[in-house]
């Protein structure tokens, strides 16, 4: 098994190779590149380093300066929470940014003056008295801490993103390396936590046995980043992931699309279709006779709206309407229903963007 486990960590320390020597020697995919990308599969390397001097016994001459390959476990999170957002968003990368790596560097500094520059009769007195154990264990607290707060972070960035361009299919969303790359980093903190939290309870030992199973699972991501190089490369490329649109090829000139904008006019005027409470966006394609993402096009370079903000605000019209006349009758949200609204927060939403306002305070 151990063998078995060693060519794994060669294989992924090779891959991390193979990746920085495409992605920086190549000046025209160094261009285009997202660097934190290119950060973190350093980072996979920096650990993965440490593991390989660890097996062939390298560290049997200064123990201390294994502590260095352990600083890798200090930028995971800030990493990805870097790259994600800044592929989610198209930014690029700014000095500012590096704040996020501040643990990293304390640590790096507090590895240096306490571990490698003291005396070994120092560290041996430290080792006698238990005190090196203890500030182990207080990094690795630290490293759990940093990580799992930016990994959570980014994952919420990513699912509301996510969210937010769900039914948004005029746009082509390569998310899915992002969810699982996620999903692969939660795992490992949750194993690390897990056994972190068991090391607590006199089984100091099982914290160090584990760690082999911590980076068996990081050598998997490095695959896994491995494979989506292959099957679908922008995922390197530092550009918003809403950028590719499906209506690229759409077939509509200026003309048509004002053509189809007077149509989409009259039939919401006449038919108002809006009122529907279900409506989609699918839907409204069918009743113009064009697709999902050329009604996408229209919306966009037409009108300025997305699908729902469209809609909502043709219901808010509706809603003013009713009002006038139904307002002794029925509550304000029972009118909003009656225009087409299911959701209260997002009936007061929409109001207040279309108008201003809220609605009780635009009826007043």
């Amino acid at each position: 098994m151990q063998q078995l486990y060693n060519q794994f960590i060669y294989f992924a320390f090779l891959q991390c190779i193979l990746l920085l020597l495409v992605y920086v020697l190549s000046s025209k995919r160094r261009k285009f590149v997202n660097k934190y990308l290119l950060f973190l599969i350093f980072t996979i390397l920096l650990g993965l380093v440490g593991k390989i001097l660890y097996i062939f016994n390298f560290f049997e001459k200064d123990f201390r300066l294994i502590a260095f390959s352990e600083l890798a476990g200090m930028l995971f999170g800030v990493s990805i929470y870097l790259y994600t957002k800044t592929s989610l968003l198209g930014k690029k990368y700014k000095a500012q940014d590096l704040i996020h790596y501040t643990p990293a560097l304390a640590y790096f500094l507090f590895v240096l003056f306490y571990f490698v520059l003291p005396s070994n009769l120092t560290m041996k007195e430290r080792s006698l008295t238990g005190e090196i154990d203890r500030v182990i264990y207080l990094f690795h607290a630290m490293g759990l801490i940093v990580n799992i707060t930016y990994w959570g972070v980014s994952f919420k960035n990513l699912l509301n993103f996510r969210k937010k361009l769900k039914h948004e299919l005029s746009y082509s969303i390569k998310d899915t390396f992002f969810y699982n790359l996620h999903i692969a980093l939660g795992i490992c903190l949750f194993v690390w936590l897990v056994v972190y939290i068991f090391s607590l309870f006199d089984n100091i030992m099982i914290e160090r046995d584990f760690r082999n199973i911590i980076w068996l699972i990081i050598s998997f991501i490095i695959l896994f980043i491995s494979y989506y190089s292959i099957i679908s490369p922008e995922i390197y490329k530092l550009k918003p992931l809403t950028a590719v649109k499906k209506y690229n090829q759409s077939k509509f000139n200026t003309n048509d699309l004002n053509v189809l904008k007077a149509k989409l006019d009259d039939l919401m005027l006449t038919k108002k279709p809006y009122l529907n409470k279900k409506l989609l966006k699918a839907e409204l394609s069918e009743m113009i006779g064009i697709s999902n993402p050329e009604m996408a096009r229209l919306l966009n370079e037409k009108i300025g709206m997305n699908f729902f903000e469209y809609i909502n605000n043709y219901r808010v019209q509706e809603f003013i309407k009713l009002a006038k006349v139904k307002k002794n009758e029925l509550t304000l949200f029972g009118i909003a229903q009656e225009a087409g609204f299911n959701s209260k927060t997002t009936f007061i939403k929409s109001f207040k963007k279309s108008m201003g306002k809220t609605p009780s305070e635009f009826l007043n």
